[in-house]
């Protein structure tokens, strides 16, 4: 419920502000008048007769109708007071700084709903509690440093931790990357880090608004408005970047599957992350980085010039840029030649370019306007300057600051010198432009811009896919857990999914009657325990009635054991496609190589149901172990276009079954013609 009186009070009262500033009411009063806010500002405080140079009022009766209430007193007090400025002074706008609510105790609980209930009541915006404030370019509402720049081509930040938001703009101040807003949500019980994007999403001016949007979320209470909202604003021309904390705790608990094993929470949020087009971050450097990155010219491809006069750090930027799909490429010999004529004797112009320590402005504007000018090829420029302390650096970075400016190729400025050249890096920070000081860092959080694919379509893909017939079996099965292989079959039957002539039976004779039937060799295997392989109920490569009999009986006095299954013997490139049901996610689809290697490897890529062809083939396309797909040292690649066709008939299926908990297709044997599910199981819970 963000409204005109918390983004724009005309008057603001601070309930427990004081002359001390190094206390939470203090420092929010100094905040507030350190930004010139300009706006009428009030102070309630019972024991004091000036605050900071505003005359204190002792009690909240006598305070005017005031737009917004900055509430920083004990948990206790913090109801009541919100329900008599409702009500009785007109206010429309809270931030509660004050902690002890439902994150610590249910009591606390209680108090907060109370203050949710009152404020829903009388239409007022509630921010917090439990929380550092709200900062921007109207009113410095938080008690914390550092107060970054404020300009309206900042980035919006907004974080479900005060204390790590505080060390994020830590991070983002150095750099020199500046805000438009900073939303610190608290607890977020009325206007929650979904909310927020909601309200940028449907108010959005691509003229007035910033166009980058930088997140910490600790929970994502709405995957689906997080998801509608990111990727409409991503749509409008936004980048979004996000770390999401608190992603490790393990699914596989209480996993009888490869993919319960594997999907986690965090498969969930890399799966919405994806989906809606944001790029992952993992550290607060890394998510500052991304933001810094953003504010820079977008440009397509990935083949970057370095200009550098230091060896070392060229050099491992090259590794890292190469070790994240991206390219250096060499100066062809003539241009070199070209170039060298420009620089000083023993100049390296192989790409990175390093015009030697000794190099000053003029041999860095000649690099940077030759990668510009002359290479065709390169899309990016990225400049290495620092200095030991031998001289200083303004006329050097005056060069870069016109480059940037005049270049139509994004140049990206590493300047590691920030305590020998602290001057002049922040000169050139003043002038509006961000500073990328380590350069494997940059080359890491670039790496994780260029694998985010665009917003996927949310269509869901019904061709081929026999909706009704799903639904009837689904709705045919009476009791939780595993299916059995013949239903298996028929549920993949009807999303088109290609499976393996197959027969299960608990009589030796149809066994080896199908055998005859389906040709030599099969493969033999236990039904009923849920890791066959474990138990030694898996025979491959069976070419006789005798040995498939034998194996028959052996397999039906394995423990747990209801029949055999026989299955013709195929060849290919083993895979896997799994699916686990996440709480308010839904279905998270995982894709890989299979057989031995998704248990041993994990090499997975996760997406969220319903998923898009394109989807599908950037999943395929993110897996490590992507070249064996594509085929290599000789090997053949298997058909892609058949593989994601069947992931997404697989989300498709999903989408209508959500009683399906877990599932996994391993192996699906794929050549370059075919791809044919295996071997499948399926976990249902009907309530």
């Amino acid at each position: 419920m963000i409204n005109k009186q918390l983004l724009q009070p005309e008057s603001i009262v601070v309930v427990g502000g004081s002359n001390n500033i190094h206390k939470p009411g203090g420092a929010i009063v100094r905040n507030l008048l350190e930004g010139k806010y300009a706006g009428e500002l009030r102070v309630i405080n019972p024991k004091e007769e000036e605050v900071q140079g505003i005359p204190a009022i002792h009690d909240v009766k006598e305070l005017p109708p005031t737009d917004m209430a900055i509430l920083v007193v004990a948990a206790r007090f913090c109801p009541d007071y919100v329900e008599y400025l409702a009500k009785e002074k007109q206010v429309r706008a809270f931030i509660i700084i004050s902690a002890g609510f439902g994150e610590e105790t249910a009591e606390g609980a209680k108090l907060e709903q109370r203050i949710v209930d009152i404020c829903n009541q009388y239409g007022c915006a509630l921010i917090g509690p439990n929380c550092i404030g709200l900062l921007t370019r109207h009113h410095h509402s938080v008690f914390t440093k550092p107060i970054p720049h404020l300009t309206p081509q900042g980035v919006d930040f907004i974080s479900g931790s005060g204390a790590t938001a505080v060390f994020i703009l830590e991070s983002a101040v150095s750099k020199g990357l500046s805000f438009n807003s900073v939303w610190s949500v608290g607890n977020g019980r009325q206007i929650g880090i979904e909310t927020v994007l909601e309200y940028m999403d449907e108010n959005f001016d691509a003229e007035r608004d910033s166009m980058v949007k930088l997140l910490y979320i600790e929970n994502i209470a709405d995957p689906d408005k997080l998801l509608y909202h990111a990727t409409s604003l991503i749509r409008k021309g936004c980048r979004i970047a996000a770390i999401k904390a608190g992603s490790s705790e393990s699914g596989s608990r209480a996993a009888s599957s490869h993919t319960g094993a594997i999907a986690s929470s965090d498969s969930a949020v890399e799966a919405l992350f994806r989906k809606a087009g944001i790029v992952r971050c993992f550290s607060r450097e890394e998510l500052t980085t991304v933001g810094c990155i953003f504010t820079l010219p977008r440009f397509n491809g990935r083949n970057f010039a370095i200009v550098t006069h230091a060896g070392g750090p060229g050099v491992m930027l090259t590794d890292a840029l190469s070790k994240g799909g991206m390219n250096v490429p060499p100066l062809p010999h003539d241009l070199a030649e070209e170039l060298k004529e420009q620089l000083l004797p023993g100049s390296s112009v192989a790409n990175p370019i390093d015009i030697l320590a000794t190099g000053g402005p003029e041999h860095l504007a000649a690099a940077i306007d030759f990668c510009e000018n002359k290479l065709d090829n390169i899309d990016a420029i990225m400049v290495i300057f620092g200095t030991p302390g031998l001289v200083q650096l303004y006329s050097v970075y005056d060069v870069l600051h016109k480059k940037m400016l005049e270049c139509k190729k994004p140049i990206f400025p590493i300047l590691p010198s920030v305590n020998t050249a602290g001057e002049e890096v922040q000169e050139f920070l003043h002038k509006g432009h961000v500073n990328f000081s380590d350069e494997v860092t940059l080359a890491t959080a670039l790496t994780q811009v260029m694998r985010t694919p665009a917003p996927a379509d949310q269509q869901v893909t019904i061709h081929g896919v026999d909706v009704p017939r799903i639904r009837r079996i689904i709705d045919g099965i009476k009791e939780d857990g595993y299916i059995a292989p013949a239903l298996v079959h028929e549920l993949l039957d009807s999303a088109g999914i290609p499976t393996v002539p197959e027969l299960v039976s608990t009589s030796k004779q149809e066994v080896a009657d199908f055998a005859e039937r389906c040709g030599y060799p099969v493969v033999a295997k236990v039904v009923g325990p849920v890791h066959k392989s474990d138990v030694g109920g898996v025979a491959l490569n069976i070419r006789s009635r005798q040995v498939l009999e034998a194996e028959f009986d052996r397999m039906m006095q394995l423990p747990e054991a209801t029949g055999v299954m026989v299955q013709k013997m195929l060849r290919g490139t083993e895979l896997f496609i799994g699916a686990k049901y996440e709480k308010r996610f839904g279905h998270v689809v995982l894709c890989g190589l299979g057989g031995i290697f998704v248990e041993v490897l994990k090499d997975v890529s996760s997406g969220l149901a319903p998923l898009s062809l394109a989807e599908a083939q950037s999943m395929i396309h993110s897996l490590r172990g992507y070249k064996i797909i594509k085929g290599t040292r000789g090997q053949s690649g298997i058909n892609e276009r058949k593989y994601a066709e069947i992931i997404v008939r697989l989300s498709t299926l999903l989408r209508f079954a959500t009683e399906i908990k877990e599932m996994d297709i391993n192996p699906l044997l794929a050549d370059a013609e075919n791809v044919i599910a295996v071997d499948a199981r399926i976990r249902v819970e009907k309530a």
